[in-house]
């Protein structure tokens, strides 16, 4: 079988030949900041020109082939507040030429995103908080020749304290392990910066869409006490980004290793319990009927009347996800409840121009602007449907004419480069003709091929196949798919991936294996937004307190800036990939990811301030963003459990994709 083989230069680096600044600032309560540059003595002793610093500084560096371990113990000789920042400067890195990368916030330079988002946009020089990130990382890639720097913190600890001001210089009430990383302009070259206790510059993102001043913190050192700091620089050469970002999660998953997470949940006791969802959030009393998912509280999870196809609303896939789980475990009240889903959408679900009604809330209009993600994954759920019947000898020709036109539709609908517009209305119209949000039609495209053998479907998945590498995959560039942002999102490249390993079920040969590469080169892009730490959280914080570890689970987006368990087939994707490419990294991480993202699971010994079992929370605020209700290590109080249910259920079922595929 042909192997895709990666090719990383590794450099021998000492960090002696990159230009670097050692800065210390003390601050005491009630008085001014001052900052100091440091300066080696000998032996590592850093010293102040002037002053007599409370504080024994050593620097020590131990290089190893490509990377320089950099290590700084503090020793208190009086109490004080620190914050320790260094700048390292990139010789040759012009920084208007550069790429950067910050894993599940930062890609390129973030020209995607809005300038009320971090970005470009608004400064070309950005430190964050270390739990913002999905590893504590920063990188730099210099296209020109394709050397790449990246800092990694070694000894994060387990402790954060809460935050009294929101910007300036801050004294903390507490201890806490985060530091601070990112990049700076420095004389129009790049440089890496980080340090300890965070910072956040030049403004702090704390919600969608807004960003306020910035902040220094400082924490404090007891007489006689002391922290130990590390960081590990490395410095590789790339291709292009895209093997630059494949070689820097490697490098970072190869060093952190993370591993999976107990729970006492396996697939049928998870099902279980999210099959409480569709006992209690059923709705019966309108044209559409539906399981209730959209815009619940927390508090409550009351029902309210909004249906939604897909993205947050997944109705249908919950639909099937109900049936099968109804047949197989004699539940026939959840099976008719399944059946009278599909039923009304069949009778009243549709456009008169024929797409789904995808997001309607009752007693008021429906949203008369329709999207090719709601539409699509509407299809796919409608296939997997249509499928696992005709198996059993059933088959459904009123819905097979309805998913035809619409399909047909869509095909109408596809541009000449291969994309299909984001937003549209019923008369096919284009509302957004952004090509972000292509790959999701490409599931159905694959599927519609094998259920109806009707060649037009794998020829539009095709062209979905081109334009995908050429725009997003080949440029690494994976953009606004999903429908509430504009921006780089983790969505977009899961997508990718995915899709390109559905091309590879139904293709042979070399297209077969060349789709398998464009999986898993896009997989680097999805996985590099998923969590291989845990963060810490403060006493108080509900989810510090029950022991969550953020490890497995995935940001969201630039823009939105929580994680969450977005996950569907790209598990099973990731263990399709390790066996095609003999790489056990993919299915390692795997495990970890189907075990961790079962934690917060609302069950009789632990509901994780949700209402009802089975509810499973969506806006897991890990860090200090919010959507404007509770902040870190709580939940916003709105959410959506009709997807969260739907993506761990298609988790929780890696045998849907093969069995779809299936010869007769």
């Amino acid at each position: 079988m042909k192997r895709y083989n990666l090719i990383i230069v590794c450099l021998a680096l000492s960090i002696s030949t990159l230009s670097a600044k050692t800065m210390l600032t003390l601050k005491s309560p009630g008085r001014v900041a001052t900052s100091y540059e440091l300066t080696d003595n000998g032996n590592g002793h850093m010293s102040a020109t002037g002053i007599t610093l409370p504080v024994d500084i050593v620097k020590t560096d131990k290089t190893d082939g490509n990377v320089t371990e950099l290590k700084y113990v503090i020793t208190a000789n009086d109490k004080c507040w620190f914050n320790l920042k260094e700048i390292i400067e990139l010789d040759g890195f012009k920084h208007d030429n550069c790429d950067f990368y910050m894993p599940g916030f930062w890609y390129h330079k973030n020209m995607r995103s809005p300038k009320e988002a971090p970005s470009f946009h608004t400064s070309d020089s950005w430190t964050v908080r270390e739990d913002r990130l999905s590893s504590p990382l920063t990188g730099v890639y210099n296209p020109e020749s394709g050397d790449a720097y990246t800092v990694l913190r070694m000894n994060n600890g387990s402790d954060d304290c809460v935050l009294q001001n929101l910007s300036g210089d801050v004294i903390l009430t507490g201890n806490t392990s985060i530091g601070f990383t990112g990049f700076k302009n420095v004389d129009g070259h790049s440089a890496l910066v980080f340090g300890y206790p965070y910072e956040e510059t030049p403004k702090r993102y704390i919600r969608k869409l807004t960003l306020i001043d910035p902040i220094r913190t400082f924490v404090k050192l007891d007489k006689g006490k002391s922290v130990e700091l590390k960081w590990q620089i490395r410095r590789s050469n790339a291709a292009d980004y895209s093997e630059f970002i494949a070689d820097v999660w490697n490098y970072t998953f190869d060093t952190m290793a993370p591993k999976p997470v107990e729970t006492g949940l396996d697939a049928q006791k998870a099902k279980d319990y999210l099959s409480n969802f569709f006992t209690q959030s059923y709705v019966d009393n309108q044209d559409l009927k539906f399981f209730a998912g959209v815009g619940l509280r927390t508090a409550d999870c009351n029902k309210r009347n909004e249906f939604e196809v897909g993205f947050i609303g997944r109705v249908l896939l919950n639909a099937f996800n109900a049936l099968e789980y109804g047949r197989e475990n004699n539940r026939t009240d959840i099976t008719k409840m399944a059946e009278s889903i599909f039923a009304s959408v069949l009778e009243n679900g549709f456009t008169p121009g024929g797409f789904f009604r995808e997001s309607v809330t009752f007693n008021n209009n429906d949203n008369n602007v329709y999207s090719i993600r709601r539409q699509s994954e509407g299809a796919f759920a409608i296939l997997n449907y249509l499928e696992a019947d005709r198996k059993l000898g059933i088959r459904h020709t009123e819905w097979e004419v309805k998913l035809r036109k619409l399909l047909d539709t869509m095909l109408e609908m596809q541009l000449p480069d291969g994309s299909f517009p984001r937003k549209f209305n019923d008369n096919k119209n284009v509302v957004d003709e952004s090509g972000g949000s292509t790959p999701s039609a490409t599931l159905p495209l694959t599927m519609a091929y094998k259920y109806f053998k009707d060649k037009r479907y794998i020829e539009s998945a095709r062209a979905t196949a081109k334009y995908l590498e050429k725009e997003i995959i080949g440029k690494g560039d994976y953009f606004s798919s999903t429908l509430d942002a504009n921006c780089e999102d983790k969505e977009a490249s899961l997508y990718a991936s995915t899709a390109m390993y559905y091309l590879s079920c139904i293709t042979k040969g070399d297209e077969r294996q060349h789709y398998l590469d464009m999986c898993r080169k896009s997989a680097f892009f999805c996985l590099s937004w998923y969590y291989l730490w845990d963060v810490p959280f403060a006493s108080g914080q509900m989810l510090g307190d029950v022991g969550f570890k953020s490890r497995g689970w995935g940001n969201v987006s630039v823009e939105n800036n929580h994680i969450d368990v977005f996950i569907f087939e790209f598990a099973t994707v990731l263990d399709k990939l390790a066996q095609n490419y003999n790489d056990k990294r993919f299915s390692d991480f795997s495990s970890v990811i189907k075990t961790s993202m079962l934690q917060l699971m609302p069950r009789e010994d632990g509901m994780f301030d949700i209402a009802k079992k089975g509810y499973y929370p969506e806006v897991v605020q890990h860090t200090t963003w919010d959507y404007g209700r509770n902040g870190k290590g709580f939940y916003n109080d709105i959410f959506a459990p009709g997807w969260t249910v739907a993506s761990l259920w298609q988790m929780l079922s890696p045998e849907r994709i093969d069995r779809y595929f299936a010869k007769k």
